[in-house]
């Protein structure tokens, strides 16, 4: 898979605070132009520094060319992206964007059943907008913290689909959280769900859906952050070069792209958590120990691709298609 360059330069034609903690950034093209398409679960690559490429999801109504909206968490635990996002991204800034990709896409179904959990619902209200365009039968479920850290209210408040949406929230009564038990009891072979947000809402709707006898095709997620790995027994290995026969020791604390970008060998990197399939990068021999959370678990097993912003190697050597 190859990666799409950061080639559109776009102004920041709005900035706005969707809640507690979450600002949403307008972005159009400084003459006028269309923008490229997308579809519903789309995002974009973001140079927020020189240094740093994040990933946001489209969260506006995907037949609109004029603009793109995302909408930005401030993470406590950020690693530089989300800050910079909120206090040096200012109205009337230039930035440079990939093309929309789409790695979360709507397929065709009955029904669709939407799952948002905070900043996970930039994605997942795209899709409602496009479910609701086409007269699609669907319902989404919304959970955040509190109504304060709710984004989008009065949007999806406006919206021709309002009556569709049920909000939880974490700080309410009990009679209005999500009961994701009785909510996936029963399992409809004409419903996909989807699911985005927080790693451990992704994990308990798919443990609860999994357990009721869903089949794992009709659940489709997007993670935001990358998985915790336990590296104690982390350990060197080599990365061998296919096209120059350059061989490259990985030490245990750092990682593939690491080592290569040290040597001179850049590979496109965006999340660095492995959930967004950015430096997907081919295996020609070798036994990858995948630690990302974008491949499925059949791509998992067949060892032909790696991402090495993230995973590492149970076999000595890795050669890679570079």
């Amino acid at each position: 898979m190859s990666s799409q360059p950061l080639s559109l330069i776009v102004e920041v034609t709005g900035k706005r605070q969707e809640a507690e903690d979450i600002v949403t950034f307008e972005l159009a093209d400084p003459h006028g132009r269309p923008l490229p398409a997308f579809g519903a679960g789309a995002h974009i690559d973001v140079r927020v520094r020189d240094d740093l490429i994040r990933q946001y999801s489209l969260c506006n109504h995907p037949e609109e060319r004029d603009r793109y909206l995302v909408g930005v968490l401030r993470d406590p635990a950020s690693r530089g992206g989300s800050e910079a996002m909120h206090d040096a991204i200012q109205e009337g800034d230039l930035l440079q964007i990939s093309a929309p990709k789409n790695h979360f896409p709507l397929k065709p179904a009955g029904r669709t059943l939407l799952l948002a959990g905070g900043i996970g619902v930039t994605p997942i209200l795209c899709m409602a907008e496009r479910l609701a365009h086409t007269g699609a039968d669907f319902a989404m479920h919304y959970c955040t913290r509190s109504p304060e850290r709710t984004a989008f209210r009065d949007r999806i408040a406006a919206s021709g689909f309002a009556e569709r949406v049920r909000f939880h929230f974490d700080d309410g009564a009990p009679e209005q959280k999500l009961d994701l038990q009785r909510l996936l009891a029963t399992p409809d072979p004409d419903t996909r769900i989807y699911v985005c947000g927080p790693s451990g809402f992704i994990d308990a709707v798919l443990s609860t859906a999994k357990a009721s006898g869903w089949p794992a095709e009709r659940l489709h997620t997007e993670y935001f952050a990358g998985a915790v790995a336990d590296t104690s027994d982390d350990d060197s290995f080599e990365v061998r070069i296919a096209s120059s026969g350059a061989s490259f020791t990985v030490p245990a604390d750092k990682t593939v792209h690491q080592v290569l970008a040290d040597n001179g060998i850049d590979i496109m990197v965006s999340c660095e958590q492995g959930v967004c399939g950015t430096c997907l990068t081919r295996v020609l021999e070798g036994e990858p120990d995948h630690r990302d959370l974008f491949l499925e678990d059949h791509e998992h097993a067949a060892n032909d691709q790696f991402t090495p912003c993230c995973s590492r190697a149970k076999s000595p050597v890795l050669v890679l298609d570079l």
